[in-house]
């Protein structure tokens, strides 16, 4: 994924210092799809290594969080990646860039001057873009099936109730504050974390082909497969071997 990643990044036109009170900052000026889709595949990888991390820890709660941070990112990347690969940006793709660039502080000199950033659009309307373009059979039933997913991990963010307790269990039960590592959770979230490895390496695939590179497209197609084969058991220890690329 990194070695990907570093092919595709070069594509676009590096980030530039911008100055910020008394120092500097690196930004996109030029703020384009392509740009956004390097932004949110770094953070995605980033985010796989820390689910690696927590998992090996059995911090199983933190690591639902990212999930939920994946899925939407999976989600981004599949909605700007389509723009390019349909040749259609629409004024929806507009509005998430002007959201998705926009400074947090437009004001560097005041940083507790009040400001309103953007809208960002719904991230129904982001699901529903993508469902539509694929044209599939029933898209009602795929973006209530991707609303409730959200909903359960909505829950770990939020820290809501139901989710807190499944860290409740054992005997005599208590609360697992050092991480879950032993406990019978721990095959679901290694099988869980599998698929957002798969889905990020689809993430991929789809960037080289909004990028043109079906070089790089055809090599991601290649290390899916391999990835499955050498995966199968992928939930009976962990941390899993690692296949080895082409």
């Amino acid at each position: 994924m990194e070695s990907a990643f570093l092919h595709l990044e070069c594509q676009v036109p590096p980030p530039q210092q911008k100055k910020w009170r008394d120092g500097y900052v690196f930004r996109y000026v030029e703020q384009s799809i392509h740009q956004a889709l390097i932004l949110k595949l770094a953070r995605s990888i980033s985010s796989l290594r820390a689910i690696d991390i927590l998992l090996s820890h059995g911090q199983l709660q933190e690591q639902a969080t990212l999930h939920r941070v994946l899925d939407e990112i999976h989600e981004d990347i599949s909605f700007l990646a389509l723009a390019l690969t349909t040749g259609n940006t629409t004024d929806l793709h507009k509005k998430y860039l002007t959201a998705f660039f926009a400074e947090e502080f437009p004001n560097p000199k005041n940083t507790l001057a009040r400001h309103k950033k953007p809208d960002m659009p719904p991230r129904r309307k982001i699901r529903s873009y993508s469902i539509n373009i694929h044209d599939h059979q029933n898209p009602s039933l795929i973006h209530d099936v991707g609303e409730t997913i959200s909903s359960v991990y909505s829950g770990y963010i939020h820290a809501s109730a139901p989710q807190i307790m499944d860290m409740y269990g054992g005997k005599p039960a208590h609360f697992y504050l050092s991480g879950m590592k032993g406990t019978p959770r721990m095959n679901e979230y290694i099988d869980d974390a599998w698929h957002r490895f798969y889905r990020e390496l689809m993430s991929i695939g789809l960037i080289a082909k909004a990028f043109g590179d079906k070089e790089l497209n055809n090599n991601i197609s290649q290390y899916l497969t391999l990835f499955e084969e050498k995966s199968g058991s992928r939930v009976d220890s962990y941390p899993p071997s690692s296949p080895t690329p082409k």
